[in-house]
């Protein structure tokens, strides 16, 4: 049996620079991960199947499941011959902007390279993994990094200062795609360079004057509810409040631990999945 923790994601900055030949957006983007974790276990089977156990009910089990897909991509490339079970429990919210599918499968490619004990790099786990999904590099690394092409390119950075996060997720689903196809990219001026810049140098008042996400105002403009999230989110004292990803999960700094809990209540306020959790990067 092997245990491997998958922690959910945020972007500090998502520049959008154009729309590549392959249909593809080329982005630059700082990203960082959270205290929000999903748990997830594996153990060798005697045949060839790959099971997915979980309790969440919207959480697929079969090839649908980027998870799977990640371990049958493992089995496929080193020539593992017999299965696998991997249990999920699920606690990154789906569907959220937070990259909780692209972290499973992430842990999927790190638990099946220590189960088998392949002795695989993880550069190598990280190039293989993009085959996959765009953010799935960057959770096989975690920390904080800059992520540009896809996604795929990874350059990694230091930890940024501590900090409390407090996201809310509405009760509404995102499509990536809908919101990359009403985008118009490189109509905003691009700050990931700066804000590698501010992390490197761990300026926190910096940081937070520097994020953005071109995505936003997209999102917002189709769902209100996530611009009032924002709003409600400034209002009530945070340091900086934006959405991460495609959204709909908005988040807030904050670094003290009586305003992350003040902070935490207001928005219980308005929204009914909100989580209190520490910068980890």
């Amino acid at each position: 049996m092997h245990f491997e923790t998958a922690p959910a994601k945020i972007n500090l900055t998502l520049d959008t620079l154009f729309k590549r030949r392959d249909g593809f957006h080329e982005v630059n983007m700082v990203m960082t991960t959270v205290d929000l974790n999903d748990q997830l276990s594996f153990s060798k089977r005697k045949d060839k199947k790959i099971i997915i156990d979980t309790e969440h009910q919207y959480v697929p089990t079969d090839r649908r499941n980027l998870a799977y897909q990640a371990a049958r991509l493992m089995m496929e490339t080193y020539g593992i011959e017999t299965g696998v079970n991997i249990t999920i429990d699920k606690r990154i919210p789906i569907a959220a902007g937070l990259a909780g599918g692209s972290a499973d499968a992430a842990a999927a490619f790190r638990g099946m390279n220590a189960l088998y004990d392949l002795g695989i790099e993880t550069a190598e786990l990280a190039e293989l993994s993009s085959k996959l999904g765009s953010d799935i590099p960057f959770c096989v690394y975690g920390g904080t990094a800059i992520a540009s092409g896809r996604g795929e390119k990874i350059e990694h950075l230091p930890k940024p200062p501590n900090a409390w996060v407090i996201l809310a997720k509405p009760k509404i689903n995102v499509s990536t795609k809908t919101v990359y196809q009403a985008l118009k990219p490189g109509s905003n001026r691009p700050g990931s360079r700066e804000m590698a810049a501010a992390v490197k140098e761990g300026n926190y008042k910096e940081i937070i004057a520097l994020m953005k996400n071109d995505l936003q105002e997209v999102t917002c403009r189709r769902h209100p509810e996530v611009a009032r999230l924002i709003d409600s989110m400034s209002v009530s004292g945070a340091d900086c409040a934006m959405m991460s990803g495609s959204g709909p999960t908005v988040f807030g700094f904050v670094q003290k631990e009586r305003q992350a809990a003040h902070l935490y209540n207001a928005m219980k306020g308005c929204c009914s999945e909100v989580y209190k959790v520490r910068l980890l990067g």
